[in-house]
């Protein structure tokens, strides 16, 4: 089997320095801008428990929501080759993240919640199989020591 590599590259600028840096904990801003060529920015900060704001994207929900786009991609693919045309698709995810006395931490858990709708004519029980599929093969899940689960509702629309 042939293996093939693919780079990828971003960019990330801190810009809370306040006008003071990092003097205290609570002298400089969470805030960050993600580059990745030819794409749109994406600001982030921290989350609000760690003197982010509550409006922008953390580094936690990008975690989450990379995990739940992996698996979709890697589900809506292998229905399109096994002829389960899926008309709709939605996630949930949850992730359950626990903080040490050091102040760090990991997800110790973390659920996808897909709801998937499917033409009436598609095989229901094959559409729920390819999520154990879509499982395997997610690059994203594939790099994670955290357990993933899936809990999957599949209907015919």
């Amino acid at each position: 089997m042939t293996k093939s590599a693919h780079e990828y590259t971003a960019r990330l600028i801190w810009d809370g320095n306040t006008g003071e840096g990092t003097t205290s904990y609570a002298s400089y801003g969470r805030q960050y801008r993600v580059l990745v060529a030819g794409k749109p920015d994406l600001s982030g900060t921290a989350d609000p428990a760690f003197r982010g704001e509550a409006d922008k994207h953390n580094p936690e929900d990008l975690f989450l929501t990379s995990i739940s786009a992996c698996h979709m991609l890697f589900y809506l693919s292998l229905c399109a080759r096994q002829g389960v045309r899926v008309l709709a698709y939605e996630d949930t995810v949850q992730g359950s993240l626990a903080v040490d006395v050091n102040g760090g931490g990991k997800f110790e858990t973390i659920t996808l919640h897909p709801h998937v709708t499917i033409a009436a004519d598609a095989d229901l029980a094959l559409a729920e199989q390819l999520h154990d599929k879509a499982h395997e093969l997610c690059f994203i899940a594939n790099s994670c020591s955290v357990p993933i689960r899936h809990q999957v509702t599949v209907q015919t629309g």
